[in-house]
């Protein structure tokens, strides 16, 4: 018999008890730590910033010289300081010259993010999401400074491996990584790039 999903795990508390808007800020954490994708003064573009907990992980790693821009198509609501600008907006629209003129980056950000996820109904989830993947590397050449980093979720499935081979065309280095704040049961990976070429 299946495990009941967990939805109050240690991660879930911590956050509660240490001012994370989600579970969500201890995977970027994690990434970060591993690989290093953020610098004090670095301008990052959040794709999918809602609820803002990758927004708070970003912002205590580029401090105050840095500047965090997060879309998302749902409104995010809480005061992630002076140096973050969050607004709505849809990753297929947007016009990727005002989101670098919103974080001062003319020669373009020095990472993305991507936190995006489909709709789940458990059925072609993974096709959605490496479409949204794929969309965000589609802006890359419009948004990533040469040199630049990259995080996106990913859900497991048959384009994953593709999607991981794209990604590491472009770059000098991409893996595929699972944050232990992932549910077990969840299909979620990142895929971690570094060194920006096109």
């Amino acid at each position: 018999m299946p495990q009941p999903r967990r939805l109050h795990d240690r991660f879930f508390k911590q956050a509660k008890a240490e001012g994370y808007l989600a579970r969500s800020a201890y995977k970027l954490q994690e990434i970060h730590e591993r690989k290093r994708l953020l610098r004090p003064g670095d301008r990052v573009l959040d794709l999918g910033c809602a609820p803002g907990a990758w927004l708070q992980i970003v912002a205590e790693a580029v401090g105050e010289r840095g500047r965090v821009v997060g879309i998302d198509l749902q409104e995010t609501r809480h005061d992630f300081g002076p140096n973050v600008r969050t607004l709505v907006a849809d990753a297929y629209t947007v016009d990727p010259a005002m989101l670098k003129e919103l974080a001062g980056a003319p020669a373009g950000f020095d990472a993305v993010l991507s936190d995006m996820a489909p709709n789940t109904t458990g059925h072609g989830d993974d096709l959605l999401s490496a479409r949204l993947c794929r969309r965000v590397l589609e802006l890359l050449p419009a948004l990533l400074r040469p040199g630049g980093n990259l995080a996106m979720k990913v859900f497991e499935g048959s384009e994953y491996p593709a999607v991981l081979r794209e990604t590491a065309d472009a770059f000098r280095e991409a893996r595929g990584f699972k944050p232990k704040a992932s549910r077990d049961v969840s299909r979620e990976m990142y895929i971690v790039a570094t060194g920006w070429h096109g």
